[in-house]
C-alpha cells in the first residue's frame, strides 16, 4: 500500500506553514518565518555488511524490514538483532504507510515499533522547505517521564540521522524549552498534552504539517483526563486521511476503542502482550499484616541488606506524601516521585536514586510507568493497585536486563480482598503468608 498522506495545501498550492513570528529577530516583524536549512550530518563510514545478524526461521530480523543504513547503524549499536513480537507483526505493516492500533504493554518494543516507522518516514519523504517551530511528527504520551524516556529512545534511533527532536512537558520552564526550535528545524516532537496545548495556545507551535501522529498511552491518558486537551490537539493536525496515525494503549475498552476508530484511517490491528505477563526474573511475595503494623514491616525490609535500590507504590498522591514524610523521619534516604511535584525535583530525585544518594523512592502509578531504570533490587507495593495492570507494571520495574528483582506486596484486612483479580490477570496464585517475625519487631 502507497503512503496515503499528502500534505494538506491551501488556496494558493503551497503548503500551509504561517506560524507565529520568531522572537530571536524583532526586525521580520510581519514578514514570513525564516527559512532554516538542516545542518548537513557527515555520513559514517559504515555499511549494513558491518552489521551481520544470521537469519533464524520464526525470527525477523530488523535487516527483512529494509530500513536506511543510518536507521540500521543506530539499531546495531543498540544491540537489537530480532524484531520483538509487536515489531515484527506491526512494522511490515505501519512502513508500507498503514494507520495502525496496538494492545501492548511496557516491554514489548512497542516504543521502537513506532520510533523506527517514523523516523523511516521522515528520511523517505523530506520537504523541499521548511520553518522553524513546525514539527513533522508528534508523539503524545501521559507523564512526564515517558515523555522524556520516549525521547531519549528516539535520539538513541536518531544518532545518524540527523533529525531533531524536542520535548513538551510541564513542570519545566516554558521559554526554555521554546528556545529548542528557535535557531533549529524541530522534526520529532515528544510532549504531554498539558504542555503542548500550551504551545499551541500561544501560537508558538504549528501542528499544520505533521506527517505521523503517535499516541501512547491512550488507556492511561484517557484515565487522566487528557482526551479533551488530545481531541483538540488532534483536530489540529492534517486530516486523517493526510497523516499516519499509530495508536497503542495497554487495555481496550469501548472508549479507547471510540477515539480509535475516530483518529485513526483504516488500520491494521495488532495484539501483543509479554511472552509472559510476569517475568521469571521477579520474585513475588505477599505479606498479610495489619494496617497497623504496616510501616513497622516496611522500615525493617528497607533496612535488610540485600535492599539496595527500592520503589515504594502507594495509590494516591495524599498517600505517596504521607508516607514519605514518615520515611524521611528514620535514617533512610529517601525521594518522592508524584504528579504534583515539579519536573526539575522530579528529574533531580531520579537522578541521585541512579547514582545511589537515596536508596527509596515513593511513587504513584502514573509516575511510575515512566521509570527505566536497572539495578532496582526490590519493589514493595505498600497499597494493593486497584487496577491489576498496575501491579503488573510496578513489579515490572525490577528484575530488568536479566538480573534478578524481589516485588513483595504488604496487603492488609481491607486489601486482600484486590488479590484475585491479580491472580486472575497473572494466570497463577500469589503465595501469601505472614511476614518473618524479625521483621515485625
Amino acid at each position: 500500500m502507497e503512503k496515503k498522506f499528502t500534505k494538506p495545501e491551501n488556496e494558493s498550492g503551497k503548503l500551509n506553514t504561517t506560524v507565529k513570528q520568531s522572537q530571536t529577530n524583532p526586525h521580520n516583524k510581519g514578514k514570513s518565518h525564516h527559512r532554516r536549512k538542516r545542518k548537513t550530518v557527515s555520513e559514517p563510514e559504515w555499511d549494513i555488511s558491518q552489521f551481520e545478524v544470521e537469519a533464524v526461521p520464526d525470527k525477523t530480523r530488523f535487516h527483512d524490514l529494509g530500513l536506511a543504513d543510518v536507521i540500521m547503524h543506530a539499531i546495531q549499536d543498540l544491540g537489537f538483532e530480532y524484531c520483538s513480537p509487536i515489531q515484527a507483526q506491526i512494522l511490515p505493516q505501519t512502513l508500507k504507510g498503514n494507520d495502525a492500533i496496538g494492545k501492548a504493554q511496557t516491554g514489548t518494543g512497542k516504543t521502537a515499533a513506532f520510533l523506527i516507522t517514523l523516523i523511516q518516514d521522515l528520511l523517505d519523504h523530506t520537504p523541499e522547505e521548511r520553518f522553524l517551530f513546525e514539527p513533522r511528527a508528534l508523539i503524545i504520551a501521559p507523564t512526564r517521564e515517558l515523555v522524556m524516556q520516549i525521547a531519549n529512545d528516539a535520539r538513541d534511533l536518531c544518532r545518524y540521522a540527523g533529525l531533531h527532536t524536542v520535548t513538551m512537558v510541564g513542570g519545566l520552564e516554558y521559554g526554555k524549552q521554546k528556545q529548542q526550535m528557535e535557531h533549529q528545524l524541530v522534526d520529532i516532537v515528544v510532549a504531554t498534552p498539558g504542555r503542548l496545548i500550551d504551545f499551541m495556545t500561544r501560537k508558538d507551535l504549528s501542528l499544520e504539517v505533521i506527517e505521523t501522529l503517535v499516541l501512547d498511552e491512550a488507556d492511561r491518558m484517557l484515565d487522566m483526563g487528557f482526551i479533551p486537551q488530545v481531541k483538540r490537539i488532534v483536530r489540529a493536525t492534517p486530516r486523517v486521511e493526510h497523516r499516519q496515525t499509530q495508536l497503542f494503549s495497554a487495555t481496550f475498552n469501548q472508549d479507547v476503542l471510540n477515539l480509535a476508530s475516530q483518529w485513526t484511517y483504516e488500520p491494521v490491528n495488532v495484539e501483543v502482550e509479554p511472552e509472559q505477563v510476569a517475568t521469571d526474573t521477579v520474585e513475588q511475595k505477599v505479606y498479610m499484616v495489619s494496617n497497623d503494623d504496616k510501616f513497622k514491616l516496611l522500615v525493617n525490609i528497607l533496612h535488610t541488606p540485600e535492599v539496595e535500590r527500592v520503589i515504594i507504590f502507594a495509590n494516591r498522591r495524599d498517600q505517596t506524601q504521607r508516607l514519605f514524610d514518615r520515611i524521611r523521619k528514620t535514617d533512610i534516604k529517601v525521594g518522592i516521585l508524584s504528579g504534583e511535584i515539579t519536573q526539575n525535583k522530579r528529574s533531580r530525585t531520579l537522578e541521585d536514586f541512579k547514582t545511589g544518594k537515596i536508596k527509596a523512592l515513593v511513587a504513584t502509578d502514573v509516575v511510575g510507568r515512566g521509570i527505566h531504570i536497572d539495578g532496582i533490587t526490590h519493589v514493595v507495593n505498600y497499597n494493593l493497585p486497584d487496577n491489576p495492570d498496575d501491579y503488573v507494571h510496578r513489579i515490572g520495574r525490577t528484575g530488568r536486563a536479566g538480573s534478578c528483582g524481589i516485588a513483595i506486596t504488604l496487603a492488609c484486612e481491607y486489601e486482600s480482598f484486590e488479590l484475585p483479580a491479580i491472580e486472575d490477570l497473572l494466570g497463577t496464585k500469589l503465595k501469601c503468608e505472614l511476614p518473618p517475625e524479625a521483621l515485625l519487631k
